[in-house]
């Protein structure tokens, strides 16, 4: 074998272009003098590698309107181990969209598919906006992300372009029913999320396939009853609301019965329960700035609690009373990830949250420290902040890296009072919410047992107010059909609980590995199973080991 001469690049000049400078178009290359010579690089960087967001100077042109442009990379001459290069450009003229069309939709009315496309008539071409627009009508969850496919009719003489979007629908709604026995108790769910309702069309008769659908409204209706709990809860979400701008409206409304159990007996104990009626209003808003993938979240929230004896995780020495929580939250968030939902190939979603209610005890002239419970919490005062953040990387075809990172804070305005009963953390196990709505937050951590890196405390402590967790999966999908999308993942995990902002250390985790296998089905919605084994011991969890988890309309 003879490898030849080694060449590289010699002088690199650009021809025809007056719309981007020489200097433009070079730092748009990436390529140099000097560099080792490579042609397929030197294609791709000119013309495009193929992919809807690859980097070169064609896509440059293509999203600022000039479709019919030509960019050609030419060899013009070698001398000794250099070879010249000429990138030769017609500009030609910038196209503008003519007309917009979308075939395929047999439920989704057309309003709510063109208010997600970035593609409108009368704006200049755009091959980025075209990318955003599949990737929208994807997040919308009523179309398969695989197959839809803009058809691109260009007019070469009247400098114009039609697009036409091609989805095929699929299955939006869903229908949760479970049964299960477990502490000698029958457990039974029933759940149906309606994912593209129509509240106007209510009162048409013809509309009723099983419900009006159509609008990309949301209604889910649920219940959950077991020997010892009940839970019921309403939720509406209207995603555009006037159906002028994307500022959507939810609303949701939900009552829990959660009675004493005696593990030992496996007995209910009728005289111990708690009550818990809430209701949560929100608006959200799309922003355009920074970029138009934040969202800004605002809600008001209520929750009363009523204690009859109960004594639960925080609940030791909490007196019988009511106890009400009225907080408002605000959520900036910024999500790119997809174009699928169900298995985003890039972007991402990184979202920061505060919680609070009003600072109640330095508004009035109580003394908190001499009060007993039942007067200090009957109104709960605390802040709560929250950063959680996933990333998703292709690595090779359809294999993708996801990373995420989260944590949460709870803190109080007066230290008399100090942190609240309730609203805590729980960390450890599958992470499903089940019956909660007590205002602990349920953190998943595979390995362990479910709730065993939290220890139960007398709700005056500073147990539990701080957590952070780290998680690192490995994807692949086996399928992506709108019937059954199914992946399999590989996952390392860390995290862990804190007593007071003191003892915070972000490097003191309780780790575990694991793999698992979801599968998303439109009538179900997601269901998997992982298997973990956790590394450390602390609290309940007294030795490592294997632990097995399901997931139920949960994903990471």
């Amino acid at each position: 074998m003879s490898e030849g001469k080694k060449y590289y690049f010699g002088d690199i000049q650009f021809i025809g272009n007056t719309v981007y400078t020489d200097k433009q178009m070079s730092d748009f290359l990436r390529l140099k003098k000097g560099d080792v010579y490579n042609a397929k690089l030197l294609n791709e960087r000119a013309t495009g590698d193929g992919t809807p967001d690859s980097e070169d100077i064609m896509s440059l042109y293509m999203n600022n309107g000039y479709m019919f442009a030509r960019v050609t990379p030419v060899e013009t001459r070698v001398e000794n181990d250099s070879i010249f290069v000429e990138i030769r450009i017609h500009e030609d003229e910038q196209a503008t969209i003519r007309k917009v069309y979308v075939k395929g939709n047999t439920i989704t009315n057309d309003h709510v598919i063109y208010r997600e496309l970035y593609t409108r008539p009368g704006d200049l071409f755009s091959k980025e906006n075209i990318i955003r627009s599949i990737r929208e009508l994807g997040q919308l969850g009523f179309f398969d992300p695989e197959a839809i496919v803009p058809d691109i009719k260009p007019d070469p003489i009247a400098k114009t372009v039609d697009i036409e979007y091609s989805v095929a629908e699929k299955s939006s709604s869903q229908i949760e029913l479970q049964g299960g026995y477990g502490n000698r108790t029958f457990i039974g769910t029933l759940g149906l999320s309606f994912n593209n309702f129509s509240i106007g069309r209510i009162f048409d008769k013809s509309a009723y396939h099983p419900l009006p659908r159509g609008d990309g409204q949301q209604l889910s209706l649920r219940m959950q009853k077991s020997s010892y709990y009940s839970n019921y809860s309403f939720s509406f979400m209207e995603p555009w609301l006037g159906g002028k701008k994307p500022k959507s409206f939810s609303i949701s409304f939900y009552n829990s019965i959660i009675k004493g159990y005696d593990y030992s007996t496996y007995q209910v104990i009728d005289d111990r329960q708690m009550n818990v009626l809430g209701g949560t209003v929100g608006l959200a808003q799309k922003l355009k700035w920074p970029d138009d993938f934040f969202i800004l979240s605002q809600a008001v929230q209520y929750q009363r609690y009523l204690l009859n004896n109960y004594r639960g995780f925080y609940f030791i020495n909490l007196p019988d009373g009511t106890y009400n929580n009225f907080a408002y939250q605000i959520t900036l968030a910024r999500k790119s990830s997809g174009p699928n939902p169900i298995f985003p190939m890039g972007g991402s979603d990184i979202s920061l949250s505060l919680k609070m209610t009003p600072p109640y005890s330095l508004l009035n002239d109580k003394d908190y420290g001499s009060l007993d419970k039942a007067e200090k919490y009957k109104w709960l005062e605390y802040h709560k902040t929250s950063l959680k953040a996933s990333w998703y990387l292709p690595v090779w075809k359809k294999l993708v890296m996801m990373t995420h990172a989260e944590f949460g804070f709870l803190g109080y305005y007066n230290r008399k009072l100090s942190y609240t009963p309730f609203e805590r953390y729980i960390v450890g196990g599958d992470g499903m919410q089940q019956f909660r709505n007590d205002g602990t937050e349920i953190i998943g951590l595979r390995g362990y047992p479910n709730g065993s890196l939290s220890m139960a405390t007398d709700g005056s402590t500073e147990a539990n107010v701080m957590y952070n967790k780290f998680t690192m999966e490995m994807r692949y999908p086996i399928t992506l059909k709108p019937s059954a999308s199914i992946y399999v993942l590989g996952f390392a995990e860390g995290g862990n609980t804190y007593d007071a902002k003191e003892f915070y250390n972000p490097f003191k985790l309780k780790r575990s590995l694991g793999a698992g296998i979801r599968l998303f089905m439109p009538m179900f919605g997601m269901l998997g199973i992982d298997f973990g084994y956790g590394f450390d011991t602390a609290g309940r969890h007294t030795s490592p080991g294997w632990e097995t988890h399901f997931v139920l309309g949960k994903q990471f």
